[in-house]
């Protein structure tokens, strides 16, 4: 079953959210944009209004948001959400 998205809308949507590098729209901290897949503080994109509670896939119901933010909101409004704490982020490699 297709979820109906573009894929090329949705890489172009990301871009155009990143290129300001605004901060996390759910706990408002600083975004690491360098940060690799799957790490809990790297960017994504976060519907507003999900698209489960029938929000579109428009660019203007995108923020930017940590992946462990967008995590925690789950498929509730950004208006329904109480604050998020930022993602910890934790030294994994240091430089002696």
């Amino acid at each position: 079953m297709s979820s109906g998205r573009n894929t090329a809308t949705r890489d172009r949507h990301r871009r155009y959210v990143a290129r300001g590098k605004p901060p996390c729209g759910l706990c408002g901290s600083e975004i690491d944009y360098t940060l690799p897949h799957l790490d809990p503080g790297e960017f994504v994109v976060d519907h507003i209004t999900p698209l489960a509670l029938g929000g579109e896939d428009t660019l203007d119901n995108k923020q930017a948001a940590h992946r462990r933010c967008n995590e925690i909101k789950g498929a509730r409004a950004t208006e329904d959400v109480g604050p998020i704490q930022a993602p910890r982020l934790f030294v994994t490699a240091r430089r002696w």
